[in-house]
This record gives C-alpha cells, sequence and structure tokens, in this order.
C-alpha cells in the first residue's frame, strides 16, 4: 500500500483526502498546512498526523506520495521540496504561471528519478471522458468546430486569487482547464489569438480565445472569473462534428466546491435521430484522478491520460494567449 501526504487542506486537498479514504492500494498519513485549526480538523476528520511544516514531516513519515494542493504561486517551492526528499508527486493546477518554473520542476522530478502528475482533473470528468472517447472512436466524423466556457464568480474566500503574481486570474485558473482538455483532443496548438479584459488588480478574468492546432480544427474558449454576484458557476463544451453534435453542460451553485448539487447533462444531437442524454458514469472525478496517479505509481506504467510534456505544453499555451491578449496579435506556437 502506498502512503500519502497531502500539503494544503482548502476545497481541493479535502477532495484528494476523500478520495484517498475510499481507496484500498493508498494510505493518507499526513496533512500539511500552516493553518493549525484547518490542518487539525482535516487530520482528525480523516485520521492522519498533523504537521504544519512540510520538511518536518517529510523527515519524520515515511511517505511515497507527496499531494500539493496550495495555491499556485507556491507550487514550485514544494514540487523542488518534495523532489529533494525523492517522492512521487501530484501536483494541482495551474501547475505553475511561467515555462522558467515549470521547465525548474522538471529538471529536478528527472533528476530524482520521480514520478510527476499535474491534476488536470477535466481529463477525468466522466462527461469530457466520454466525449473523448467518441472522438477517439471517430463519432464525430469531420470537427467542424469546438466550443467551451468557464463562468465563475470570483471567490469570496481568498484573495490571492486577485494578483496576477500568485494566481495568473482567471486565465491561468479557470481558461486552462479548457484549453488543456482541447489539447487532450487535438494535440499541440499550432497559434491563438484572444481578446479580453483585466481586472483593476491586473488579472485578466475576462478572456475569449480561438485556437488553430496543429491536425488543422479549430477551437473558441470563454473563460470568465469575476461574473456578476449570485452567478451560478458553469462550464459548457460543445462538439460539432459533420454528423453528431455533442452539448455539455453544467450548473453549480455559488462555486465548483458546489459541484454535489449541480445540474449536468451532455447531450447527443445525431443525424436522422431525436436528441437524446448521455449515459453517464457518475463517479467522482476527482476519485478517478486520484485512483489513476496512485494505480500508476504502483504498477510503474507510464502516465498516458495526462504527462508532464502535456502540463507543460499548456503552460506554454496559456503564455501565448497572455501576449495575444496583450499585444492583439496571433501568437504561433
Amino acid at each position: 500500500m502506498l502512503k500519502s501526504a497531502i500539503i494544503g487542506t482548502g476545497f481541493i486537498g479535502n477532495a484528494h483526502a476523500t478520495a484517498y479514504k475510499n481507496m484500498d492500494n493508498a494510505q493518507l498519513v499526513a496533512i500539511v498546512d500552516v493553518d493549525e485549526e484547518k490542518g487539525t480538523k482535516a487530520a482528525e476528520e480523516f485520521g492522519c498526523k498533523y504537521y504544519s511544516d512540510a520538511e518536518e514531516m517529510l523527515q519524520t513519515e515515511e511517505v511515497d506520495i507527496v499531494d500539493i494542493c496550495l495555491p499556485t504561486f507556491l507550487h514550485e517551492q514544494y514540487v523542488l521540496l518534495a523532489a529533494r526528499y525523492k517522492k512521487h508527486i501530484l501536483c494541482e493546477k495551474p501547475v505553475t504561471l511561467s515555462l522558467e518554473s515549470m521547465d525548474r520542476m522538471l529538471a529536478a522530478v528527472k533528476e530524482a528519478g520521480v514520478r510527476f502528475m499535474v491534476a488536470q482533473v477535466v481529463r477525468f470528468w466522466p462527461e469530457y471522458i466520454k466525449i473523448k472517447e467518441m472522438y477517439d472512436a471517430g463519432d464525430f466524423g469531420d470537427v467542424r468546430m469546438v466550443y467551451a466556457n468557464r463562468i465563475a464568480q470570483h471567490p469570496n474566500w481568498t484573495q490571492w486569487h486577485r494578483d496576477p503574481n500568485k494566481s495568473g486570474g482567471g486565465l491561468f485558473d479557470l481558461h486552462l482547464h479548457d484549453i488543456d482538455f482541447m489539447q487532450y483532443l487535438f494535440g499541440r496548438v499550432k497559434s491563438v489569438y484572444a481578446v479580453g479584459k483585466a481586472s483593476e488588480t491586473g488579472c485578466w478574468n475576462f478572456v475569449m480565445t480561438t485556437l488553430k492546432f496543429e491536425n488543422g480544427n479549430y477551437a473558441t474558449v470563454e473563460g470568465i472569473f469575476d461574473m456578476t454576484e449570485n452567478y451560478p458557476f458553469t462550464m459548457t463544451f460543445r462538439i460539432i462534428g459533420e454528423t453528431k453534435t455533442v452539448d455539455y453542460s453544467m450548473v453549480a451553485g455559488f462555486n465548483l466546491e458546489d459541484v454535489g448539487s449541480s445540474k449536468r447533462a451532455a447531450i447527443l444531437y445525431e443525424n436522422g435521430h431525436e436528441p437524446r442524454k448521455l449515459n453517464i458514469d457518475e463517479k467522482d472525478a476527482y476519485q478517478i484522478e486520484l485512483e489513476y496517479f496512485v494505480g500508476h505509481i504502483e504498477s510503474g506504467k507510464p502516465f498516458d491520460v495526462i504527462t508532464p510534456e502535456d502540463s507543460r505544453h499548456v503552460v506554454e499555451v496559456i503564455c501565448a494567449i497572455q501576449e495575444s491578449l496583450e499585444t492583439g496579435k496571433v501568437v504561433e506556437l
């Protein structure tokens, strides 16, 4: 059984802890958080030890996996720390805000000889899994256009998201999800053109991007991270093919934290047939993601759903989108 430690006890940290609790081949042995009250409460809930300091935990506990669920600007520091202690690493998205930082992390995990995966959960989201399976099977025929959006109010539980040097705003935190999944479907991005508006703090929280892929496909992606008060967290994915179209939408409560009470449906439109709701596995996406990661660490199999190189490319694409927003020009990759 693999032993894991989670650093960070926010929404994502608790989602990951719940996933470990439901697994037979992994055990959560430690939780790290600088907030003693939150960390102690989480450790009691999940039956593990609490530490306020990550290095103290690494010096004390025999763990195989370090699961980093911290704010974006802290990721590199803790990836490098975990690599120094030769632990396999799962790190939340967005993994970082620059290619230079990404390359430092990739070099560190390579030198340490450990496995590294970025938790791009949309690749493990049941409806998106179904769309990927249909695309790979050729069910859509020639794909004419793809559209996605991800729209949210700004989180009311934090302010670091408003700092472009700490979070990257909606561009990195929301837009990245859909850009990454488009890349998963179609392969590498060839060029981007984006328009949008930055917030008063300099975060790009209103973004519309057109992407051209090396395989000739096109997509339009919208991301909003400062929506009007009381607007629900919303995400949409529409793939329009020669003979079939799938339209997926999810509307949650205040934010993604309310996903458990969300309204969601993936509708198939097919020439010659009545529209119908796709039969989708309702398993929790974070559970699927953690089982995949742990299973591949346990077996030694290479990651195929999401590789470190995939994660580097999506950072490259997001940085290109930022350049397009700032210059008003098409940016080639």
